[in-house]
């Protein structure tokens, strides 16, 4: 702390109640600028030695606390505990737990943030009322710790336990005392005599914030005299704000355009980033010139070499003023808007962070302020008018007009359908996650805009080292190269049929290869975005690709349990590697070329000598499938990720384990090291990334923000971003230094997953990638009812016989009752430890079946929730589950390519069926009971005896894997659909193919007859539902989802890349014919 005059006694007073009475709860108050926090900091300085923790937050843009007691938590608990309960009590006991078990100092600085402004103080802002909660706890539970709290305004809680001998106190600050007032003006060249100095402290209560913005007029204006100064009666203020009021109408409109600025910045602003903000319709102006006279009155600070912020009490002056003039702006008798096309009243380009407070501290205010005035309906017709005026207007470029009304509008949650923004300037619009159905936005300029992006599940990042290139890989096949800082897509790559896995740039960064489920290995052009070719013959999947670091060689590791070593220039393989007993999952060459690393699903890594293609060695120690590996940029070190949740550290010349990082709570998919190999990133099935100090071997930072597992992680090659990608459809941005999240780019995809009729065939119910259960009148083919499952996608929906209940099973490992009447869950049945892939009601509806990623298929009884585990015996997922018509019988089928069956009479297993040469994808008994169909990615659908276990039919036909085969209620048909795109109708008495149908896009993944058997429904990747006529073979109609851009007109607009365009089209957008 610098510059620190004065109060003695308060230090004392202070140091007493914390150190000798150990107080519980301290609150320092005083009108803004008084000198709360530098006192509150110097005192921490001087006591922290008696604690084992200091924790300091400011609640300065308003945190919710559920924010403060995670990171407060976190930091106690030395990053250890991050599975905290969802309700905000139980988490404040945990808080208490570790405030009894440790001595801890938390100081919450800046509370008046939180609390309401108007006639009635110390209450709290809607929907921070749990802050309250926590101080009364505090104040009165017994622990070891205290929490210092500084304020303009006392908080209710602190009022009512308040006491001179008790846990709680308040130290009201006034201002410093004559010697410390007179020795701080001194120091800035002030002079007067003795009285004068008196005055002029006594003036401004002794107020160093408002002694500190005084003197720069007595210097400037008066030569450093204080009596001229004291002459000039008008200057006198009565308090802060009246002064910060008075300051601020003396600036030029520079001057004020700056600070404005800077309210909207948050933190620290770079002299760059305020001249790109700028909106030049005047003459232009100096920036240096008019942020070296705002920082001669003191109105800014400087940090660092060239950015700029505010004090906090200016920044709320400043804020607050900012949020009075864009709602006068709304009042009839103001013939014009100024703020509104001229400041971004939340930028949709700043840090994640820093966007979220804008929104809280500025447009919510905004808003909840033009609602109580002028009401929804007023807010968009003076919109629409002030639009309508600047489209009309000769120049229309940089305004900020638009951005803003698109912002508070989504905010309102508005319906935007069919809204006309054409021949306007787009800028700074957040338009993730906004549906824009019918938007005009003809012949716009779009300017820093964030739209919704086109990809599901992201499965590989890659950051390339020389021009902040990042890839991803999703598992819809697309690869998206995005340009890092700003998250602008650059191209959008096709050619992979599934999911891409693996993702690796050449050294010289002129190419990126690319894997995945498809078994193919493909080179791009990263210049044109083209595809340079497939490498190799794989015929497994591929997992894992790298290149070594000269780039003439591509190694790769497959399902096929081999390593294969590949010429990059001429295509061919080299060696195959082999010694594994199950799937390859990562590959990595050592940094010098010298050696490759494998790890393996069977538990184990495998070093290898390139040249020769011998194992070096074996290391062993993991218990559980090895997802990542990664070298450290000396290639000492070897860093693994594993399913049995923790991160080893081997020693590569020694080969043996150095260490193990232990405190992810689920599987680890993914590690890399930064570029100077002192931290290690891990991103895991639990739902967070870890930053592991690779020396001392514990967690540094636990990033939290991920609503689904993280499958992948990647530094920035400088080390201070890091990018994360997992199964909420999220790419995420870190600043590894703060642990905050930079940047959210949000992906979108409809793939269905599957689909099935109520039992009297009036409605369809569908499952998808979008979170959604969607249900459909199949007369009018109309979506009559969205279930939303929160941040997971659905793998499988299906009707109970009596079609009042709905089961769905998906990303969130939970088995889901859904009332059809309320359109709401009901119940949520825990008990699988992974994905549940598939989910089946038992004929007579008392039994619902899941199966998943687990291995494990449950047994449920619908009306207690209870389950248990049938013991099939399966070794890999269980991806499809199904009753037999008597609903004596549970049969699943597996990745471990068995078909079992349990007698659920006699509980015992009945059967093992093999024959397929892969997995099994899906399978579905006939009406009688008596054949079983199974299909799988072997192509070939089996038709099965279930008395003898014997195969009665093979029927081939589908170029590819087989998703889905279903029985007709009626008949000798069945149904099956494939990735090659088709439906093919099969006559089971002699195996022949009556029909094939196309029109889908992408694979179809479920298929579902109606009870009566005259309609086939087909849910596919492209997103569409189709309904077929069985008996014609013919298409009948399209059960389409409305896309969030679906007819969003871009014609001629210009600002966005053609791969951004693209993304829109996918998206719904449209374009005009010329």
């Amino acid at each position: 702390v610098k510059n620190f005059y004065g109060r003695g006694q308060e230090l004392a007073r202070l140091e007493q109640w914390i150190v000798h009475e150990q107080c519980s709860v301290i609150a320092v108050l005083g009108i803004g600028g008084i000198g709360k926090t530098t006192l509150v900091a110097h005192v921490g300085q001087r006591v922290k030695e008696q604690f084992d923790y200091v924790f300091w937050r400011s609640l300065q843009n308003a945190p919710p606390l559920s924010s403060f007691l995670k990171q407060c938590i976190l930091f106690i608990s030395d990053q250890q505990r991050i599975d905290l309960p969802e309700r905000i009590d139980e988490q404040i006991s945990v808080l208490i737990s570790y405030l009894q078990q440790y001595r801890c100092l938390l100081v919450l600085d800046n509370a008046e943030s939180i609390l309401r402004s108007g006639p009635r103080p110390g209450y709290y802002q809607e929907g921070y009322e749990d802050y309250g909660e926590l101080v009364r706890r505090l104040g009165e539970v017994s622990h070891r710790s205290c929490l210092l709290l500084t304020s303009r305004e006392k908080p209710g809680e602190v009022a009512h336990l308040e006491g001179k001998a008790g846990p709680v106190r308040t130290l009201p600050l006034t201002g410093v005392e004559q010697s410390a007032g007179r020795e701080m003006l001194q120091e800035r060249g002030l002079s007067g005599s003795v009285e004068q100095w008196s005055r002029l402290v006594n003036l401004y209560s002794g107020n160093p914030m408002a002694l500190k913005l005084v003197s720069e007029p007595v210097q400037t204006l008066f030569g450093g005299d204080i009596g001229r100064f004291l002459q000039e009666e008008e200057i006198v203020f009565g308090d802060i704000y009246a002064l910060l009021e008075q300051q601020f109408q003396r600036l030029s409109p520079q001057e004020r355009e700056l600070l404005y600025w800077l309210a909207i910045g948050r933190e620290p602003v770079s002299l760059e980033e305020m001249q790109e903000d700028l909106i030049r319709n005047g003459p232009r102006y100096s920036v240096m010139d008019t942020l070296d006279s705002l920082h001669r009155r003191f109105l800014i600070e400087t940090r660092g070499t060239a950015s700029f912020t505010l004090q906090p009490v200016i920044m709320e002056y400043v804020t607050t003023e900012l949020v009075r003039r864009a709602c006068d702006e709304f009042r009839a008798d103001v013939p014009g808007p100024a703020i509104w096309p001229n400041y971004a009243l939340s930028k949709a380009q700043a840090k994640e962070y820093v966007r979220e407070s804008q929104v809280r501290i500025i447009l919510a205010p905004i808003a909840q302020r033009l609602l109580a005035e002028v009401g929804e309906e007023g807010i968009e017709r003076r919109l629409k008018n002030w639009l309508a005026v600047r489209r009309s207007a000769s120049s229309r470029q940089g305004s900020y007009l638009a951005g803003n009304a698109l912002n508070l509008l989504s905010f309102l949650q508005r319906d935007l359908r069919n809204a006309d923004f054409s021949q306007l300037t787009i800028r700074q619009a957040y338009l993730q996650d906004v549906s824009l159905p019918g938007v005009n936005f003809s012949f716009a300029h779009f300017d820093s805009t964030v739209f919704t992006n086109i990809f599901g599940n992201v499965l590989a990042i890659s950051c390339s080292h020389k021009n902040n290139l990042m890839a991803v890989g999703t598992a819809t096949g697309e690869i998206w190269i995005f340009e890092m800082l700003t998250g602008i897509l650059i191209h959008s790559l096709s050619g992979h049929t599934d999911g891409v896995w693996s993702l690796a740039f050449s050294p010289d960064e002129h190419v990126l290869a690319s894997s995945g489920d498809d078994c193919t290995v493909r080179f791009w052009d990263l210049t044109t975005g083209e595809s340079l070719g497939v490498v190799g013959d794989h015929t497994h999947r591929v997992r894992s690709i790298a290149f070594s670091p000269d780039g003439r060689v591509l190694a790769s590791g497959c399902d096929d349990y081999a390593v294969h070593l590949w010429d990059v220039q001429e295509g061919r393989c080299l060696k195959v590697l082999q010694g594994h007993t199950d799937r390859v999952w990562s590959v990595t060459f050592s940094p010098d070329g010298r050696m490759l690393a494998s790890g393996s699903n069977d538990h184990t890594i495998r070093l290898w000598e390139i040249t020769t293609g011998a194992c070096l060695g074996m290391l062993q120690g993991h218990i559980g499938w090895i997802w990542s590996l990664a070298f450290n940029a000396e290639g000492t070190l070897l860093a693994s990720g594993s399913e049995d949740l923790t991160v080893r550290l081997w020693d590569v010349e020694s080969m043996q384990c150095s260490q193990i990082l232990q405190g992810h709570t689920s599987g680890v998919r993914s590690v890399a090291f930064n570029a100077k190999g002192t931290l290690l990133a891990s991103g895991s099935e639990d739902l967070t990334v870890r930053l592991w100090d690779v020396m001392a071997g514990h967690c540094l930072r636990t990033l939290q923000g991920h609503l689904q597992g993280v499958r992948t992680v990647a530094f920035q090659h400088e080390g201070k971003l890091l990018a994360s990608g997992g199964d909420d459809q999220t790419i995420r941005l870190w600043d590894v230094s703060t642990g905050y999240s930079l940047k959210t780019l949000q992906g979108y995809t409809q793939r269905i997953w599957s689909v099935a009729f109520s039992p009297d065939g009036r409605f369809l119910v569908s499952s998808g990638e979008d979170r959604c259960i969607r249900l459909w009148n199949v007369t009018t083919g109309q979506c009559y009812k969205v279930l939303l499952d929160r941040a997971h996608g659905v793998r499988s929906a299906v009707f109970s016989p009596d079609g009042r209940w709905l089961a769905s099973g998906g990303e969130d490992q939970a088995v889901r009752l859904w009332s059809v009447t309320m359109g709401r869950s009901v119940h949520s049945l825990k008990g699988h430890k992974k994905w549940v892939r598939s989910v089946a009601f038992s004929p007579d509806g008392r039994w619902l079946a899941s199966g998943g990623e687990d291995c494990e298929v449950w047994l449920w009884d619908v009306r207690t929730g209870q389950g248990r585990i049938i013991p099939q015996g399966h070794t890999s997922w269980v991806r499809t589950v199904t009753f037999s018509p008597d609903g004596s019988v549970l049969a699943s089928g597996s990745d471990d390519g068995t078909i079992r069956l349990w007698n659920l009479k006699a509980d015992r297993s009945l059967l093992i069926l093999s024959g397929h040469s892969n997995r099994v994808r899906s399978i579905n008994f006939s009406p009688d009971g008596k054949l079983l169909a199974s299909g799988s990615e072997d192509r070939i659908i089996h038709v099965w005896n279930v008395t003898t276990g014997n195969v009665l039919l093979k029927l081939e036909g589908h170029k590819n894997w087989v998703r889905s085969v279903v029985f007709s209620p009626i008949g000798k048909l069945l149904a099956s659909s494939s990735d090659d795109q088709t439906i093919r109708l099969w006559n089971v008495d002699d195996g022949s193919c009556m029909a094939v149908l196309h029109g889908h896009g992408n694979r179809i993944r479920s298929l579902a007859f109606s009870p009566d058997g005259q309609i086939l429904a087909s849910g596919s990747d492209d997103g569409d539902i189709r309904l077929w006529d069985v008996k014609r073979s013919v298409y009948l109609r399209n059960l389409v989802n409305e896309k969030p851009y679906e007819g969003m007109n871009i014609t001629g607009v210009s600002g966005l890349t053609e791969a951004q365009k693209e993304a829109l089209r996918s998206l719904g957008a449209v374009e005009d014919e010329e």
